[in-house]
Formats: structure tokens, C-alpha cells, sequence
């Protein structure tokens, strides 16, 4: 009981900072560790149970999320295709695999939430001389087809760990797309749900062994209540501010993950 108690309260801490900005599995997916599930159980099972704070997340931020339907309908199969890729490698490869990739992808995804102002500043006066030369629809486009393989990629690795997926979105996203950071952040939500949720489809045909559904509930009904709740206060931050977090959750990600 003590065991689901503490799962519980694991995954509404992943649930809320999911939500705020991501990498709230560096909360869960160690607590499941300590009450004794196996690595690659307790990140199936984590995966698993924070579907629904992903999605409790997205809901918080639907005002965000107004005018951004063709940006959904564009990046969410990419995050289908990378979510089904990552956790089939999850099941198939050694964990030794990306351990060593996974903290600079980090690094780079906050180099990137830095430098996304001045960099979206550069990339609108191109665009600017695109749709000036092109037109408007192949501006658009480009920004698409950049966004693309961005979003597939950060769906692996987030189908595969997902530790910092958020972080890594947001910081490639921010650098492709002219958007405001506080409605990147509700394409975050929306789009690392679909990842998780895909990735729990592979694992419950493929590895149900895997799963403690008990553990898994338990984890999720704290998830949904901690998205519920980050949803509402990290749409409140301004962006100055939530760049700041985004930072420090990364290089404590970053911290966390070489140790």
C-alpha cells in the first residue's frame, strides 16, 4: 500500500512538471526503481501510467493551443512514427545504447531555448524574404519541413526513456518555428502525449509482462491530478520565466542522468 501511495505522489510531481515543461520522469521513473521494479518494467510502467497527465497538460493549455490545428495535424504523425521507433528499440536494444547520447541531447536542446529569440528573430527575416519571393504558403511550408523530422526524432528518443522529451521539443521546436514559447509549450503537451500514449500501445501488445498495473494506476491517477494543476499554473509563467525552468530542469536532467 505504502508502495502505491508513493507512486502515486511520484506521478503527480512528473504529472506537473510534464506539463509546466518537462522531465518529469526523472521524478517517477527512479521512485519505481526504489520500491523494487526492474529498469526496464519501471520505464514501461512509468511510461504507461503518465498518458494521462500528458494529456490532463494539453487540456490546461487548450487556450494555447487556438489557431494551431494544421500545426497538429502536421507534427502528430511524425510523433506517431518516432514514439512506435523508440519503444520498439526500448524492448530490442541495451540500455548502454543511447546513455551516453541522451545528456548531449539535453545540452543542446537548452542551448537551443537560449538562443531560440535571437535565432527566431534571424529565421523570421528570412522567412519574411521567402514569402516575399515565393509567397506565403511556401514560407509556411518550410517551417513545416522543419519541423517534421524534428518532431519524429524527439519521438523516438521519448518513446524510448523519455526523460527531458519535453525539454528536447521545446528547444528544437522554438528554433524552426516563429512561435510565441508559452504556445510551443501547449504543442509540447500535446505532441509528447501522443508519444506516450503510442509507446504504452507497443508495450501493452508487446511486452505486457512488463507492466505492474497496479503500480501503472496508481502512477497515472497522480499523473492526471498534477497535469490537471501544471496545465493551470504554467500557462501563467512568462516566458522569461519559463525559459529559466526549462534550464535548471535540464541541467538537473542532465546532472541526474550522469550519475
Amino acid at each position: 500500500m505504502l508502495d502505491l501511495l508513493l507512486a502515486a505522489l511520484a506521478g503527480a510531481g512528473a504529472g506537473f512538471i510534464n506539463a509546466v515543461v518537462g522531465s518529469g520522469t526523472l521524478i517517477s521513473f527512479p521512485l519505481l526503481l526504489a520500491i523494487g521494479l526492474p529498469p526496464v518494467s519501471a520505464n514501461v510502467t512509468n511510461n504507461i501510467g503518465l498518458v494521462p497527465g500528458s494529456f490532463a497538460g494539453a487540456y490546461g493549455y487548450r487556450r494555447e493551443l487556438r489557431g494551431q490545428r494544421r500545426r497538429v495535424a502536421w507534427l502528430v504523425p511524425a510523433s506517431l512514427a518516432g514514439g512506435i521507433t523508440g519503444a520498439l528499440l526500448l524492448l530490442v536494444l541495451p540500455p548502454e545504447v543511447f546513455s551516453t547520447v541522451v545528456p548531449v541531447l539535453i545540452g543542446v536542446a537548452l542551448v537551443m531555448v537560449l538562443v531560440q529569440p535571437r535565432v527566431q528573430s534571424a529565421l523570421r527575416r528570412r522567412r519574411q524574404r521567402i514569402a516575399t519571393q515565393r509567397g506565403v504558403e511556401h514560407a509556411v511550408h518550410d517551417r513545416f519541413a522543419a519541423a517534421v523530422p524534428v518532431t519524429a526524432f524527439t519521438g523516438v528518443y521519448g518513446g524510448y526513456f523519455g526523460a527531458a522529451q519535453g525539454v528536447l521539443l521545446l528547444g528544437s521546436l522554438g528554433v524552426v518555428l516563429d512561435e510565441d514559447l508559452q504556445r510551443l509549450n501547449a504543442l509540447k503537451n500535446v505532441l509528447t502525449g501522443v508519444v506516450n500514449l503510442v509507446a504504452a500501445v507497443v508495450f501493452v501488445v508487446v511486452a505486457p509482462g512488463e507492466i505492474v498495473w497496479a503500480v501503472t494506476g496508481a502512477v497515472a491517477v497522480g499523473a492526471l491530478l498534477g497535469g490537471l494543476l501544471g496545465g493551470r499554473v504554467g500557462r501563467r509563467l512568462p516566458a522569461t520565466v519559463l525559459r529559466a525552468v526549462i534550464v535548471v530542469v535540464g541541467v538537473v536532467a542532465i546532472v541526474a542522468l550522469l550519475r
